[in-house]
């Protein structure tokens, strides 16, 4: 197996591709690398003007390297390795969507801090306890969540499952690509 593309290498690829700098860019994609990233890096925070940001379908285990990163609206790690989520505290301010599904987290203790989150996908992972579910409620500005797919969910009919979701965050406007309805009740 070949080593896995570093993240210099990855942007000089999508340069060559894009026939663009990508520091100047508002709009990164690094998605499908092969060989796959391992580790996001401090060469990220070179991205200054980038306001969406594609790692998705890797092997990035730990977020990283976001420092200077002070546009990005948009990060999507979908379908890697993360176990944590953890160093989003620099983009805090300014991240409204946070893409990680098919990861393999079961904490959600990192998230507090991104008191603008108002789009997160985190379905299919290994989210088991209401306590990490309830840490969502820190998040103010989340309207759409998508959580489904996680062993939370696992023996609950999808309207149970809703109800419970709504009643721990009665703010939440979609839920797991559904509109939520207001006083939305649980189907008997």
């Amino acid at each position: 197996m070949s080593k896995a593309t570093t993240i210099k290498e990855a942007l000089k690829r999508w340069e060559e591709r894009e026939q663009q700098s990508a520091v100047e860019s508002k709009v990164v994609e690094l998605q499908f690398q092969w060989p796959p990233i391992e580790k996001m890096d401090n060469t990220l925070s070179n991205l200054v003007n980038c306001e969406r940001l594609s790692l998705s379908t890797n092997m990035i285990e730990k977020i990283f390297g976001l420092n200077g990163m002070k546009n990005l609206r948009v990060l999507s790690l979908s379908r890697n390795y993360i176990k944590n989520v953890s160093g989003l505290e620099a983009v805090a301010d300014t991240l409204i969507e946070l893409w990680l599904s098919y990861n393999l987290i079961e904490k959600l203790k990192g998230l507090s801090a991104l008191k603008a989150l108002k789009i997160l996908y985190i379905s299919n992972n290994l989210i088991k306890d209401w306590s990490e579910f309830t840490r969502l409620q820190e998040l103010e500005a989340l309207e759409d969540l998508v959580v489904v797919g996680n062993p939370l969910s696992e023996g609950m009919d999808e309207a149970t499952w809703r109800a419970e979701c709504i009643k721990r965050l009665p703010t939440i406007r979609k839920l797991d690509g559904e509109p939520v309805v207001l006083n939305e009740e649980p189907v008997l």
